[in-house]
């Protein structure tokens, strides 16, 4: 995906387009386990998976049962592809390096995530905002 030089869309051969996602996932029955080593671990997964599949995070925090992710995806990606994507990445680096240790006190299946998620599409509008919400996760 590369951007055009005097707008915000993306254009490629056959289409012009500008896809942005809020993304929140929770962690299986809400367990507290984003914290530490954990959280590192999975916002540098999100990173490493949006690098790799063009993606562009414009935002990412949360709480230690919840992650928000504002991102820019292109148009080969489904919204359910690419929750799917990012959480089965996430996890199994999660339980690859923590799985016999922090997360065994929470999980005794491999579990990370619940099985629901919540994505939707942003608008220029709305986008500061959703930053801003994103930005002030976890300073209660």
């Amino acid at each position: 995906m590369r951007k055009k030089d005097n707008t915000d869309y993306y254009i490629n051969r056959h289409s012009c387009f500008l896809l942005q996602y809020h993304i929140v996932f929770v962690t299986k029955y809400r367990h507290p386990v984003l914290t530490g080593k954990v959280k590192d671990v999975v916002y540098e997964r999100i990173h490493y998976v949006a690098d790799q599949r063009g993606f562009h995070i414009l935002e990412i925090n949360g709480e230690s049962d919840h992650v928000h992710i504002l991102m820019e995806a292109d148009t080969t990606t489904s919204p359910a592809e690419l929750a799917n994507v990012l959480k089965t990445q996430t996890a199994r680096k999660a339980r690859k390096l923590y799985g016999e240790t922090i997360l065994k006190k929470y999980y005794w299946k491999p579990y990370f995530w619940s099985d629901s998620y919540f994505i939707s599409s942003v608008s220029e509008n709305s986008l500061h905002t959703i930053k801003q919400y994103i930005r002030n996760q976890g300073k209660r």
